[in-house]
């Protein structure tokens, strides 16, 4: 029980961060912010669906996935941190003109079909937390027995708890926006911009320490 409730923690801290639902809040109620209440709660809720299958996927088939293709987990760093690096920027240095630009493009009527992208992937669920998924994943015991069973249904608690707080930042964001007002908002996604830069980084380096280390 004590490596459950250790392995259970560990997805729980390593993922929350980096999937930020209280940061993307303010952003996909921006994005959304002419669907009726009714119709943005049924988006968080599908959103929190397939971030939950994108999370549970990564943490139990990433791996495998990976070594099926010959790709290395710190390529797998490298590249997504520099998305996640790139997407960061943006975001800090054009949040206005990009929320207009995707905003265009998120219309009521379209938003359910746009659930997965880009409001989940990447917005909600990026290469970022992917990488991180699965990194979690490979450095769970893959043998059979208890520890095994231990290692899947502590990556399926952590990935429900992680999907439940996405739903219910995104279910709630209007309220959230009410109650801080447009400035604290905005301080808000900001912050979060310049952490999903930060994030990028250190996950960037993480892969290239351990490629320098494998030299």
């Amino acid at each position: 029980m004590p490596q459950f409730l250790k392995s259970l923690f560990l997805i729980v801290t390593a993922l929350l961060p980096i999937v930020n639902p209280l940061g993307n809040a303010p952003i996909f109620l921006a994005l959304t912010g002419d669907s009726p209440p009714g119709a943005r709660l049924g988006l968080a809720w599908r959103i929190a669906r397939y971030s939950l299958f994108l999370l549970l996927g990564s943490l139990i088939v990433g791996t495998y996935v990976l070594d099926f293709f010959g790709v290395s987990l710190p390529i797998v760093q490298i590249g997504g941190g520099l998305i996640v690096l790139s997407a960061g920027w943006t975001m800090l240095k054009h949040e206005d003109d990009q929320r207009q630009e995707i905003r265009r493009g998120v219309a009521p009527q379209d938003a359910m079909q746009k659930a997965f992208y880009p409001l989940t992937l990447p917005l909600t669920v990026g290469p970022g937390s992917i990488s991180v998924a699965i990194t979690l994943g490979a450095n769970a015991p893959h043998a059979g027995g208890s520890r095994l069973i231990l290692a899947l249904t502590a990556a399926l608690i952590g990935s429900l708890i992680v999907a439940l707080t996405v739903f219910l930042s995104y279910a709630f964001a209007d309220r959230l926006a009410a109650l801080l007002g447009p400035t604290a908002m905005n301080v808000i996604v900001r912050l979060s911009s310049f952490l999903l830069t930060c994030v990028g980084l250190q996950i960037m380096w993480n892969g290239l320490s351990t490629l320098l280390h494998m030299v």
